[in-house]
């Protein structure tokens, strides 16, 4: 069937679901359990590593079983139906800590939910991410996509990122983790149940699990764009998590204040996204993949110098064009790993390769607890009730040091992966449909 613009809004619109939510969760729990709730520096790196080991274990059995998964709903609709409403329940239970929950107690219940939440984030963009290549055969309308999906995905960051400052400081944490949990949680199923993937076809194979292990771990390409991808993550992890750290510590304002540099960085990747799909049409997508990561590792180095709050501001504008090349790169080389494995080896297994890309994008976890405990080593922050002598050089640290280090470690990877530009399968072979 021809393709409508209908499957590409609703499809892409997921990403707006998928965003609200985990953003929140990543962004915002530092200043609520560390700079809000007591729970230590130490704490919360131990937190961060317990949570990349579980997620290690648990990512390939999420897209293993998604692959294998045989039903009237399809392979990845049944998984993302029952983990929606799971995710929202964890997500909400993270920002809503009992008030009688103090010391160690508060530490434990805050890594548990966080663990649940991201556990099951990891079971939804598993599945989300599997849909993309199957139900978008041809580069044309993947790169249409994508610039749409990534550009719901920049507003979620508006609301969820930008404004939340702003709404946490009028309704509290709590209500306002319900009210995005919800939103998201809608959105979610919206997708869900409006885009059917293709069927299986009746002698299809059903992958195995350690023949997919075997072929995964001895693909080249999967380990150099999932490390790319992993330390580009952990610096915009990094950025967004030290936001509000380096308004209060470094420009000595209020945390709230941290709106309007997030904005910046939000508004210029929306409108980036069309100009960076548009270069893709025109030179190809990996000199614009690097391109984008090159521009967004020089782009940190300025706030370190920024002494007010219209400086930083301008100088978060230069980071979200570079993010917004990256957002719009990284998925489309995702999918060309996938089209490759589904051509050499005859299986469908989307699933696992999503779920294992996500989970190399969450070994952001190893290098940003590091930078926790380095904080805590050299400049002696311990919590927002200890913040030691020298905050303010502190958050210049986590957020205009060791990002850039890391976004040029993710450049440097980027030049050891090639693909033959062979075009996708023609989209009359598989094709989304709406029901």
């Amino acid at each position: 069937m021809p393709q409508s613009r209908a499957t590409s809004f609703n499809y892409a619109v997921g990403m707006f679901g998928t965003s609200i939510p985990i953003n929140m969760l990543k962004t915002f729990a530092f200043t609520y359990y560390v700079l809000g709730m007591g729970v230590t520096t130490q704490q919360w790196a131990a937190m961060l590593l317990i949570y990349t080991i579980i997620d290690a274990l648990d990512n390939p059995i999420y897209g293993f079983l998604s692959d294998r998964t045989r039903s009237r709903w399809g392979r990845r609709r049944p998984w993302l139906a029952i983990g929606t409403p799971l995710l929202i329940l964890s997500f909400i239970a993270f920002y809503n800590a009992p008030d009688f929950l103090a010391g160690n107690s508060i530490f434990a219940y805050g890594m548990l939910f966080y663990i649940l939440a991201g556990t099951l984030d990891s079971v939804i963009n598993a599945n989300y991410g599997a849909l993309f290549p199957e139900l978008f055969r041809e580069d044309s309308s993947r790169a249409k996509t994508n610039a749409m999906r990534q550009a719901f995905q920049l507003v979620a960051m508006i609301i969820s990122i930008a404004l939340t400052p702003m709404v946490t400081e009028a309704l509290g944490y709590g209500l306002t983790s319900i009210i995005y949990g919800i939103l998201g949680g809608v959105v979610i199923l919206y997708m869900t149940f409006t885009c059917r993937e293709k069927e299986p076809e009746p002698d299809e194979a059903k992958p195995g699990l350690l023949k997919a292990l075997k072929d995964l771990l001895t693909n080249k390409k999967f380990w150099i764009a999932g490390l790319a991808n992993a330390f580009y993550s952990a610096a915009m992890s990094l950025v967004l998590a030290s936001v509000a750290f380096y308004v209060q510590y470094a420009l000595g304002l209020s945390s709230g204040q941290s709106t309007f540099l997030l904005a910046a960085v939000l508004l210029v990747a929306i409108a980036g996204v069309s100009l960076w799909a548009w270069l893709i049409r025109k030179f190809s997508l990996l000199p614009i993949w690097r391109l984008s990561l090159a521009i967004l590792t020089v782009t940190f180095i300025p706030l370190y110098f920024a002494s007010n709050l219209v400086m930083a501001v301008a100088f978060s504008a230069f980071i979200g064009l570079g993010f917004a090349g990256v957002i719009t790169t990284m998925d489309l080389i995702g999918a060309k790993i996938m089209d490759e494995d589904t051509r050499k080896h005859g299986l469908r297994r989307e699933g696992i390769i999503s779920s294992a890309l996500g989970f190399m994008n969450r070994l952001n976890g190893l290098f940003t607890s590091v930078a926790y405990l380095l904080v805590f080593q050299i400049y002696g922050f311990e919590s927002g009730d200890n913040p030691g002598a020298n905050p303010d050089e502190a958050a210049r640290f986590l957020m205009t040091i060791v990002p850039p280090v890391l976004m040029m470690i993710s450049f440097a990877i980027s030049w050891f992966i090639n693909f033959n530009e062979k075009p996708a399968e023609s989209s009359t072979q598989a094709e989304a449909v709406i029901e």
